[in-house]
């Protein structure tokens, strides 16, 4: 009996794997949501690691998921990578968060001069602020500076409280992708 428990014990080690390189793998194959909520559920058991880290949090970032990066940030600080990868992380959670601020209360972003990144809520940020001050819109439209076929669209929905706030992503005018933050 303890030989089929402990063999049924070992067979569901191998089944499962570890959490980190299951999670690996499915970043590779792109499937970032996947990657995101697995770390998402074994966050304690790796806490101390910063390339699970690391991996979580692209995971959540590449998956729209941008509010799970906070313990990431707070956490990858112990080599000059983790804390590259914590600044990048601040800065798009830091600009997620202002540009909600201001298309739901009004306030004012003309005045930031804040480091951007290569993700897309970072290009939408600088859009937004480059507008200067300027009346309310319910939606705001905006062409990719470096290719003039890609257009965002930049809008709340208000069902619910929190409003969610959106992006939408096209090229020639049709729909590539939607981003949606609360």
């Amino acid at each position: 009996m303890k030989k089929i428990v402990l063999m049924s014990f070992f067979l569901t080690l191998g089944l499962f794997g570890d959490a980190k390189e299951k999670m690996f793998n499915l970043y590779e194959n792109e499937r970032y949501e996947d990657v995101c909520n697995i770390g998402f559920r074994n966050f304690s058991r790796y806490s101390k690691d910063e390339d699970f880290l690391s991996l979580y949090g692209f995971g959540c970032l590449k998956s729209d998921f941008i509010d799970r990066l906070s313990l990431p940030i707070s956490l990858l600080k112990y080599t000059k990578e983790a804390r590259a990868n914590s600044a990048y992380f601040s800065v798009i959670l830091m600009q997620k968060k202002l540009l909600y601020h201001a298309l739901v209360d009004g306030y004012e972003l003309a005045r930031y001069k804040l480091p951007t990144t290569d993700y897309i809520l970072s290009k939408i940020f600088d859009y937004y602020v480059g507008l200067g001050k300027h009346e309310s819109r319910n939606f705001y439209l905006f062409t990719d500076k470096s290719n003039p076929k890609i257009s965002y669209k930049l809008y709340l929905v208000k069902d619910s409280v929190p409003y969610k706030m959106v992006i939408e992503e096209y090229y020639d005018n049709s729909l590539v992708k939607k981003h949606i933050y609360w």
